[in-house]
């Protein structure tokens, strides 16, 4: 899927690139998200979290499906992204339940944001695609429910939890910049021309403050 520097890439080499990183994104997901599981206080908790690890295979399945369509291998899609998603869940790991909804609210969020950014740059049949798979959904709602009762349980948690959300979003970040920059066909250049190291700033600096302002809904300094 590499492009030489010369040549720009193809509508079909972006959106393979693009729909590569969201299908290793959703199944590094499932995976998290059954394993975080296992911190929830109560089952219900764990089943809720289990229902969104399923949501997050189906997700899976349908990018899965897309590139196949397209003619290519899904996991030769994945496999350029897979070392530095599974760095950025190494740094990430959460310690307790309430952390590991927090880490699931940020990155599902922050994830959506940047996909859709740069979905907004390839042919319309695509983009409508990523919108479908990687708009905020019931999952979204969920997580930020949890994490609502559990600040009002106990608002100790306030000052834990906008840390964390702080540190999973700084990574978060790099790691969008990473992916950026090792693929700058996935920057947000291809209608506005530029630098693509600009270009992937500039996007990181809209992604924070989307964070910022679902941090402070949620009653936390981001």
């Amino acid at each position: 899927m590499g492009t030489s520097r010369d040549a720009a890439p193809s509508a079909g080499e972006l959106a393979a690139e693009l729909l590569g990183a969201m299908a290793y994104g959703e199944l590094s997901a499932f995976g998290r998200l059954s394993f975080d599981s296992r911190y929830a206080p109560t089952l219900h908790d764990r089943s809720v979290l289990a229902k969104i690890a399923v949501g997050a295979y189906g997700n899976f399945a349908l990018l899965s499906d897309r590139l196949a369509e397209m003619g290519l291998d899904p996991e030769e899609a994945m496999l350029p992204f897979q070392r530095s998603f599974d760095h950025f869940h190494e740094r990430t790991k959460p310690g307790d339940w309430f952390e590991s909804v927090m880490k699931a609210y940020v990155i599902d969020t922050v994830s959506s944001d940047f996909y859709r950014a740069v979905a907004a740059f390839l042919d319309p049949t695509t983009q409508q695609f990523v919108d479908r798979v990687a708009a905020p959904d019931q999952a979204t709602e969920v997580l930020r429910v949890l994490l609502r009762r559990a600040l009002a349980d106990d608002p100790r948690l306030a000052s834990r939890l906008a840390l964390w959300g702080r540190r999973l979003v700084g990574e978060a970040l790099t790691q969008a910049q990473r992916v950026g920059m090792e693929h700058p066909q996935l920057g947000p250049t291809l209608k506005s021309g530029g630098d693509a190291r600009a270009a992937v700033k500039r996007l990181t600096g809209e992604l924070a403050e989307r964070h910022s302002r679902r941090m402070t809904a949620l009653g936390l300094t981001a």
